[in-house]
């Protein structure tokens, strides 16, 4: 049976799971087996016998997830009845048991090695319906918090839709929190653009056999400026930008134009990345946190020590971002003001002005080293932002691009460094340059360039490069 790229990366990373629970079990099974020798009074240490097993955990740890597979262990996995699972387990060792007494036969077998297989394939049985069930458990949960759903726009004629829709799993479906289903032949394109900006739409899937070519081709290019991703089950369609490609929803073949990095290994382990790394450097700067958090108390007493605004996370979904507080208290409300007086030292609709009259003294001094991006590292851990990403903007700038190619930029999580920071920070004037730089970013993404620019960052934040 054919998957989409997803839940095939999704199963082969249950194997990889599930392969290491196997390892796992037999581990659990010496050393029960340790412990019931020392309870005897017999010798712990036999290396002999230890040894003798290698070759079951070679066949038991590779072979164990692939033949569950073939059985569809990890099919439906929401849906799945523990009967079920139970069935598919002890059928698979049933299997694995006979093999290995074939193999056993043509040995000589002491009582330690039967205990260690015994106890061993006990502990997988147990390890792997624990795993099984706790997997069917949240499944269930994430499928029940709208937050934590796909938001997703159907397109097509109004009888399309609702033939592509019957035909899905409603398993497939459970993930989907679809937003609107969008008429190509009573709407305008404009209202898809519209739709996904306002929206923050991840996916727009066609099923317009029977619209006008020339609509289809336009609404795709509207997914194409905003970086989201066209999934059509229709006729090929060529893009500029985004890469086409093949997928599946359910047993559905789709024909993929994305312009971001699809889901891989690179990408998964960017997510974890992330994550862990940000947790340490919380722990190892935690003495920076501490100088920030005096340093403002006591450079504007009275005053709140964290700065919070509403940014434009991924496809432009609001998000609160922290940071330390280097302005007056009330910076927001001068900004008008500042402008009119001052200029804007950035064109187009973000606003950047060397020596910002709103930053106080000690703010100037955590501007300089960027201590006071410190606090984002927390939407790092929460999953809002990424370490290496474009720049999250407030949403009343994203609100005021003037191209809609502007907008591609918020195709993927915002970060806390950028290229254009780590290459020179704010010596950028041109918004356009700086959205060319970030568009460059997510079209030669790779972990390799996120490992780059992070070790640019580096220096250029202990020598305050460009800080302002």
């Amino acid at each position: 049976m054919k998957h989409s790229r997803k839940l095939t990366f999704t199963i082969q990373a249950f194997q990889l799971a599930d392969a290491l629970l196997v390892w796992v079990a037999f581990l659990i099974g010496g050393g029960v087996r340790d412990m019931l020798r020392y309870m005897l009074g017999k010798s712990i240490a036999d290396e002999a016998a230890l040894a003798s097993m290698n070759w079951i955990l070679y066949v038991c740890v590779p072979f164990i997830p692939l033949l569950l597979d073939r059985l569809g262990f990890y099919e439906r996995m929401r849906q799945k009845t523990t009967r079920t699972s139970v069935e598919q387990l002890l059928r698979v060792l049933v299997v694995i048991i006979l093999f290995i007494g074939i193999i056993a036969v043509f040995a000589k077998w002491v009582d330690a090695r039967r205990l260690i297989l015994g106890i061993g394939l006990i502990s997988v049985f147990v390890l792997l319906l624990l795993r099984d069930r706790m997997t069917t458990l949240w499944l269930k949960k994430r499928g029940g918090n709208e937050a934590a759903k796909e938001r997703v726009v159907i397109a097509g004629s109004g009888l399309e839709i609702d033939e592509f829709l019957s035909q899905l799993d409603p398993d497939v479906m459970a993930d989907w929190k679809i937003v609107e289903r969008f008429d190509l032949g009573l709407r305008e394109v404009e209202e898809l653009f519209d739709l996904l900006r306002d929206q923050a739409v991840g996916r727009v899937l066609f099923s317009a056999n029977n619209t006008e070519f020339e609509k289809v081709a336009k609404a795709v290019e509207a997914c194409e400026l905003q970086g989201v991703e066209a999934w059509i089950a229709a006729s090929f369609i060529r893009a500029q930008i985004a890469r086409p490609e093949f997928d599946m929803v359910g047993t559905k073949p789709m024909l993929v134009l994305r312009s971001t990095p699809e889901l891989s290994w690179e990408v998964m382990f960017k997510a974890v990345f992330d994550r862990v790394a940000a947790v340490l450097v919380i722990v190892i700067s935690s003495p920076l946190w501490l100088l920030a958090y005096i340093g403002v108390r006591v450079a504007s007493p009275g005053a709140p020590v964290f700065f919070s605004q509403m940014r434009a996370g991924r496809y432009g979904k609001p998000f609160r971002m922290w940071k330390f507080r280097t302005m007056v208290p009330n910076a927001e409300e001068l900004l008008d003001k500042i402008k009119a007086e001052h200029g804007n030292g950035m064109d187009g609709p973000v606003f950047k002005l060397d020596h910002d009259p709103r930053v106080f003294r000690f703010g100037a001094l955590l501007r300089s080293r960027s201590i006071d991006e410190l606090p984002q590292l927390l939407n790092v851990v929460f999953g809002d932002m990424s370490l290496v990403g474009p720049r999250p903007l407030p949403l009343y700038e994203v609100a005021a691009f003037s191209k809609m190619a502007h907008r591609r930029r918020l195709s993927v999580k915002p970060g806390i460094t950028c290229e254009w920071q780590a290459g020179g920070r704010n010596a950028i004037t041109s918004f356009d340059e700086w959205v060319d730089l970030d568009l460059h970013y997510i079209d030669n993404w790779s972990l390799w360039l996120d490992f780059a620019i992070l070790l640019k960052t580096i220096p250029a934040v202990l020598l305050g490069k460009g800080a302002k």
